[in-house]
């Protein structure tokens, strides 16, 4: 494929979408197959890339990636008939004898980026949305993950069809002539900044867009609350990966006489998880990179950790993290962190907290820890966010009957099983007619007079009419039974007169 310019890439894949290669639902349920396959043969060479781009351990890499796309790739399996037959919908007194449906078809060819910190998942999970959809999709791995970006553009022609499939690697400048190039839909996951240059060039095509970004995810610690699981559970998603992840919490809010409790609720939680030394546990990773390291390492500037703040620039390590008293409108409240750094900053209540999150842009998810529900109600009432969840951090996006994404600067377009079938199909609005009954249609015709056009509004403002599958078996069955009612009385009235007649001609007889 590298011999190949990118624009002969996406027109050779342009060319195979339109044979009609990819409509046929057996050709769809091979290519996720095959994908299965490939996870599944290729799973230790994926999780020793994974390890040497991130420093991430086997069991994180197979918790956090590989279940998840195999669980998609179940779903899409099982989906796929449902989910790409018609699906039919209400209709006026004009439309009743007509069909009224939606037909699910493919967008074409859609050009899907990923990102480097969980660069299978963030990439193979909108690929089946795309296969399943039945689309041909160029493929874009992230270039920072290196280890997985060249080891995916190895696999994925192995597996699945290279024409329709094609992986392109590289850096900025690759990107760059893609994004040049015309695309049906394109799927980008990264950073704000980026989604900004990506949209920019979709617009040029009026290409539509799905950016799933990021943002300052906070998490709201109530009074009433379990303390001990609440901080259990924030370490977990906050260090996880290093902090690298788009949805982990990125700082705390809570009352000021909460702070110090937290605190050592997340140091006993970190001892328990990685010991006294992070650096030498086997389930602490590194940043990506220098780059990365040393943004990270700009952020701590002019605080005084009150836990953690080790760092080693030689393996980008920084240990787990925690900064107290944190102001509002410091550089460390400004930007995503992506690292493993928490601050905890302080609000009076509830009021403030909800306050404090709208006053700043739409975070990509929202944690509340609460034992209250009335609280818990009004934060999920009174803030906007991607997704929520409440008394864990980041389990929403496990979900694939939940649509993931973001808002606002967190992102547009949301995925995840049907989610990402329905984001990369296009909804095709059907009405078949049939050429009899013209008769009904004459209200519409000139010429007009208050008689008719009387007629066509009363039609035309008629409440939609449910047909359908449960409507129209309830409405047969409902049918059935009255015919049968209406035939049984009939049969009875019969008889009921037959008897009479005999009735009468024996009391003849007998007179």
């Amino acid at each position: 494929m590298e011999a190949m310019h990118q624009g002969e890439v996406v027109q050779r894949a342009k060319e195979v979408f339109m044979s009609g290669r990819s409509r046929p639902l057996h050709f769809r349920l091979k290519q996720l197959q095959a994908l299965q396959k490939m996870l599944k043969e290729r799973e230790d060479e994926i999780l020793a890339a994974l390890k040497q781009d991130i420093h991430r351990s086997q069991y994180d890499s197979a918790l956090l990636e590989m279940i998840g796309i195999d669980n998609e790739i179940r779903l899409a399996m099982d989906k796929l008939e449902e989910w790409t037959s018609p699906r039919p919908v209400e209709k006026n007194l004009l439309t009743v004898s007509d069909q009224a449906y939606i037909h699910l078809e493919p967008l074409g060819l859609v050009l899907i980026i990923g990102a480097w910190n969980y660069p299978w998942a963030l990439t193979l999970i909108p690929l089946v949305g795309a296969i399943a959809a039945g689309n041909a999709a160029v493929v874009k791995p992230s270039e920072i993950s290196a280890c997985s970006s060249l080891l995916l553009q190895t696999l994925l022609p192995l597996y699945l069809d290279k024409e329709m499939y094609p992986v392109v690697t590289g850096g900025v400048s690759e990107s760059q002539e893609l994004l040049q190039q015309r695309f049906d839909h394109i799927f980008y996951t990264g950073s704000s900044r980026v989604g900004k240059v990506v949209m920019q060039a979709a617009a040029r095509h009026l290409t539509p867009v799905t950016l799933e970004l990021g943002g300052k995810s906070p998490c709201f610690i109530h009074n009433k609350c379990h303390l001990r699981v609440a901080c259990r559970r924030i370490t977990w998603g906050k260090f996880v990966n290093c902090g690298q992840t788009c949805i982990a919490p990125d700082y705390i809010l809570c009352e000021p006489h909460l702070q110090t409790p937290v605190v050592e609720c997340i140091r006993q939680t970190l001892l328990e998880f990685y010991g006294p030394d992070p650096k030498s546990s086997p389930d602490y990773g590194r940043l990506v990179n220098q780059e990365h390291y040393t943004r990270v390492l700009g952020l701590m500037e002019g605080y005084a950790p009150v836990l953690g703040g080790q760092t080693d620039a030689s393996e980008c390590y920084i240990a787990p993290t925690v900064l107290k008293d944190v102001p509002p409108h410091s550089r460390l409240m400004q930007e995503e962190i992506f690292g493993p750094l928490l601050p905890i900053v302080t609000v009076s209540g509830v009021e403030e907290a909800i306050s404090f999150i709208n006053e700043r842009e739409k975070p990509l998810a929202l944690y509340i820890f609460s034992s209250d529900k009335k609280t818990i109600k009004k934060m999920i009432e009174e803030t906007t966010s991607g997704g929520v969840t409440v008394n864990d951090v980041m389990m929403h996006y496990t979900l694939n009957s939940l649509p993931f994404g973001g808002v606002g600067q967190s992102g547009m377009g949301s995925y995840h099983g049907r989610h990402t079938f329905d984001r990369l199909s296009h909804h095709r609005a059907c009405l078949v007619r049939s050429l009899a009954m013209e008769s009904i249609n004459l209200s519409r015709y000139p010429p007009q007079d208050s008689q008719r056009a009387s007629r066509a509004r009363l039609a035309l403002k008629s409440p939609l009419i449910d047909l359908s599958k449960k409507t129209y078996v309830w409405a047969v069955s409902a049918t059935i039974l009255a015919v049968g009612l209406l035939v049984t009385l009939l049969v009875i009235l019969l008889i009921a007169a037959g008897l009479n007649c005999t009735c009468w001609y024996w009391r003849g007889f007998y007179n």
